[in-house]
C-alpha cells in the first residue's frame, strides 16, 4: 500500500499538505488539512518529499536583520472560514476488484455531516423492506463529521430508508423541541450519482437534511366568539374524543374485508386501500389514548406486513410492535403498544 495512517502526503489539486488519518480501502484514504477531513482517491495524493526539495533555496539567505523583543510581533493562526450550510448524509462508495479486474462499489460508507454552528444529539434509524436494519443514539458536534456505518451495496436494491431525529444539545425555548427528516434511497437514484462521481473524479454524494434548526411553532390564539358567529362549530377541548369514529382494538386489514370489488382492482389499488386503513385505524386508536391495536395482516409474501411496520416505525406515538406467534391469529398479526 502506497500511503500509511500518519504519512504525510500532498494533495495534488491544492498543491496543501495533509495527513492520512484513515484508509478506506487500496485507493481511498481519509486525509485531513487543517482540522477539515474528507476522502481522496491514491492517484490524488503524492508525497511532499520532492515540493519541500523544489521550494529550498539554491543560494543561502542573507542573514536576517536582528530585533529586539519589543519589535516583534505575536504570532497569529491563519483564521480558517466555516461555510455554514446546513446537516447532510454523505456516502463514499468503497471500490474493490472483481474477479475479472474491474471495478466495483462493494460499500457505502455513511457520515452525518453538520455544518451549522450548533450541536444535536440524534436518534438514528435505518430500515429495509423485508431486511433487519440499524438503529444507534448519539451527539454531533458543530461542525464535526460523525461516521455512522457501512451498508453493503447490495442492500441498496432494498430502497434504504433513513430516518433521523435531532434535538439540540444546548437546548432554546425559540427552537423547535425536536425536528425529524427521512430519506428513501432509490437503487436507479444511487447508480446514477455513484455513475456521475467517477465521470467528475470525485469520492462522495450527500444529500441536505436540512439548513436550519427550525424555530418552535407559535401557537396562535383563536377567537371562538368569532368563529362560533361565523356559524363553525367549536366544541370544548375535553369532549372532543366524543365526536371521533370510535376506535377498535383489532383491525383486519384482508381486502375482501375491506371492500365487496377487491376482484376488480389491481395488487397496487389493494395495497393502498389496506393501508390507508391502517393509517386510519392507528390514528384513531392514539386519539383515543388506547394502550394497543391489533392489526392483522395475513402471512402471504410479506409484503402488506413489511410496508405496514415502515409506518409504525414514523410513528413517535408507538413504543414498540411486535410479529409473533399468537393463539387466535398465528403468525398473521402485528402487536402494537403505544407511550
Amino acid at each position: 500500500m502506497k500511503f500509511e495512517i500518519g504519512d504525510k502526503v500532498l494533495v495534488k489539486l491544492t498543491n496543501e499538505e495533509a495527513q492520512v488519518v484513515d484508509i478506506i480501502n487500496d485507493k481511498m484514504f481519509m486525509v485531513e488539512v487543517k482540522g477539515v477531513k474528507f476522502p481522496a482517491y491514491a492517484d490524488q495524493l503524492d508525497f511532499p518529499y520532492f515540493k519541500r526539495f523544489t521550494e529550498k533555496k539554491l543560494f543561502a539567505a542573507p542573514p536576517k536583520e536582528k530585533k529586539y523583543i519589543e519589535d516583534v510581533r505575536r504570532e497569529t493562526k491563519p483564521v480558517v472560514k466555516r461555510v455554514a450550510d446546513g446537516v447532510w448524509l454523505t456516502f463514499i462508495p468503497v471500490i474493490d476488484n472483481d474477479e475479472f479486474g474491474d471495478d466495483v462499489v462493494d460499500e457505502l460508507k455513511v457520515h452525518l455531516i453538520n455544518r451549522t454552528e450548533a450541536g444535536f444529539k440524534f436518534k438514528y434509524d435505518l430500515s429495509y423492506i423485508g431486511k433487519d436494519g440499524f438503529a444507534l443514539m448519539n451527539e454531533v458536534h458543530a461542525f464535526e463529521d460523525f461516521y455512522l456505518h457501512d451498508i453493503p451495496f447490495e442492500n441498496v436494491n432494498d430502497s434504504p430508508l433513513f430516518a433521523i431525529e435531532f434535538s439540540l444539545l444546548k437546548p432554546d425555548k425559540k427552537k423547535a423541541e425536536y425536528y425529524e427528516t427521512s430519506l428513501k434511497l432509490k437503487p436507479k437514484q444511487v447508480f446514477a450519482r455513484i455513475t456521475e462521481l467517477r465521470q467528475k473524479g470525485e469520492a462522495t454524494f450527500s444529500y441536505k437534511l436540512f439548513d436550519v434548526y427550525p424555530e418552535r411553532a407559535v401557537e396562535e390564539k383563536l377567537d371562538f366568539a368569532r368563529l362560533q358567529g361565523a356559524g363553525y362549530k367549536v366544541y370544548d377541548a375535553s369532549q372532543a374524543r366524543q365526536h371521533l369514529e370510535p376506535a377498535k382494538q383489532v383491525l383486519d386489514v384482508h381486502i375482501e374485508s375491506l371492500t365487496d370489488d377487491y376482484e376488480k382492482m389491481s395488487s397496487f389499488e389493494k395495497l393502498t386501500l389496506q393501508l390507508k386503513t391502517v393509517e386510519k385505524y392507528l390514528d384513531l386508536a392514539i386519539a383515543h389514548h388506547q394502550k394497543s391495536f391489533i392489526v392483522i395482516h395475513g402471512v402471504g409474501a410479506g409484503k402488506l406486513k413489511d410496508e405496514i411496520h415502515e409506518i409504525l416505525k414514523l410513528k413517535r406515538e408507538v413504543k414498540t410492535f411486535v410479529n409473533q406467534y399468537h393463539p387466535a391469529y398465528g403468525y398473521g398479526a402485528t402487536e402494537i403498544y403505544f407511550k
